[in-house]
């Protein structure tokens, strides 16, 4: 939903509230083993998979009996051959839809990305339906509309049995006045007062900590399913990561060549001209240093100017190929320069505890330095915002101004190439630009050692 174009009378949108604002990935800090072990009852995960386990029940009642409907129909008429491939067709769409609710509910409660499996059909209608009869990813979703309910049932009279049993016993000395002769009967043993009921409250208190993980775990054994019936599966996965990874790798091999010869033309057209006019220079002040001085003076002089000027040259190519800045005090000392060289004003926050590697330190400074070039040529913005953090090995970029957005990530855009780096390593980059603003470009680089 892009807002309304905004006039520069209005006052700038709120940029750390935008940098802020919940992006395509979110990383999470964890808590030490030891403390999620003893805080697994309360914590948002276990909650999410309980919820996600009840949900199953009711959800899996509705797609078995739509599912169970279908192929009951496509029996029927399997008499007719001809409407054999057109309720066929019609099961199949049924099913996508009740495959995209699905990879939905999973990302809403469980926080997982199951990728969408299927290719684009393109063609008449006859070979749509041909192609969609033959996907694989169609059928692994109609039988995963058949398995849904058994585990479903499984996982969710699993967990409730202990949690309900957990509390229960956990329970047992407030309530146990209310029992008859104030003895819980519990299958074969009856507690009465006293020790035993202790004992038995002990027993519930171990089965609380128990239940968190049967929850856990069933998610965990559902995602598994669900990954691969509704998503593309290992294979495809890795065969996709292949093709990332090829296509990267070239990139990465034609931005070496490019940078090869950009240095080697600012060599030859700069400093190394410089260098040459130096040595005539110099070597016609040698030829008048007898005969005329105040001439050679003056070579000398050009000499010198060429010089500092070679050097000049020469510290700004080396500035390009690695900043020292960058490298004397990494990002938390560059980035704050990098902010006070550009024209608009911009509000830095830095929190890198740990140095990241070189290579992932260099992508991060060239997109923050790109990224704030761009804000200064083409945004119009009053201000602009940076904020570099890490959290769970990843280091979290993100730069955004206030100016009039329309940015995108499409051919001929700078901004492609600053994807194609950030993909060379394996990291994400998200562009956010309304057009009217205001412009959030998030990138994610792993950090960890």
């Amino acid at each position: 939903m892009s807002p309304a174009p905004r006039s520069f009378a209005d006052p700038p949108p709120d940029l750390t509230a935008a940098l802020r604002a919940p992006a395509e990935v979110r990383r999470r800090r964890r808590l030490p083993a030891p403390l999620r072990v003893l805080l697994a009852p309360f914590l948002p995960s276990t909650w999410a998979a309980q919820i996600h386990l009840t949900l199953d029940l009711f959800v899996g009642i509705v797609v078995f009996t739509a599912v169970i409907v279908a192929l009951s129909v496509l029996a029927g008429l399997a008499c007719f051959v001809v409407t054999i491939p057109a309720i066929g067709w019609l099961t199949f769409i049924m099913m996508r839809v009740i495959g995209i609710f699905e990879r939905a509910r999973y990302r809403a409660v469980l926080d997982v990305r199951i990728a969408d499996p299927y290719p684009e059909f393109t063609g008449t209608f006859w070979e749509r339906v041909r192609a969609r009869l033959l996907c694989g990813a169609a059928w692994k979703e109609l039988v995963y509309g058949l398995v849904s309910l058994p585990l479903a049932v499984i996982g969710f009279v699993l967990s409730y049995a202990f949690w309900c049993s957990a509390f229960a016993l956990v329970l047992l000395p407030a309530y146990h006045g209310v029992l008859p002769d104030g003895t819980a009967h519990l299958g074969f043993v009856d507690v009465r007062p006293g020790a035993p009921m202790w004992i038995a409250a002990g027993i519930g208190v171990v089965v609380l900590y128990l239940a968190p993980w049967v929850s856990r775990g069933w998610a965990a054994l559902e995602v598994f399913m669900a990954s691969n019936l509704l998503g593309r599966g290992v294979t495809a996965e890795l065969e996709a990561r292949v093709d990332v990874l090829e296509a990267t790798r070239a990139w990465a091999l034609e931005v070496a060549e490019a940078e090869r010869r950009r240095i080697e033309r600012d060599l030859h057209d700069g400093a190394q001209q410089r260098l040459v006019a130096l040595a005539m220079e110099l070597g016609m002040a040698k030829e008048k240093l007898d005969s005329d001085p105040e001439r050679a003076r003056e070579l000398v002089e050009a000499a010198h100017v060429d010089a500092k000027a070679a050097i000049a040259e020469l510290r700004d190519l080396a500035r390009g190929i690695h900043p020292p800045d960058l490298g004397d005090q990494g990002l938390p000392g560059a980035i704050p320069v990098l902010a006070r060289r550009c024209p608009v004003p911009v509000e830095v926050e830095v929190d890198v505890p740990v140095r990241p590697p070189a290579s992932i330190e260099g992508i991060a400074y060239f997109v923050v330095s790109e990224c704030l070039a761009n804000i200064s040529k083409h945004a119009e913005a009053d201000q602009a915002g940076v904020r570099v953090t890490q959290s769970a090995g990843w280091l979290v970029i993100e730069v955004g101004d206030d100016g009039i957005g329309g940015a995108e990530l499409g051919l001929g855009s700078g901004l492609r190439g600053l994807s194609d780096r950030v993909a060379s390593v394996d990291g994400r980059f998200v562009v956010s630009s309304p057009i009217g603003g205001p412009t959030v470009i998030r990138v994610e680089l792993p950090c960890a050692s």
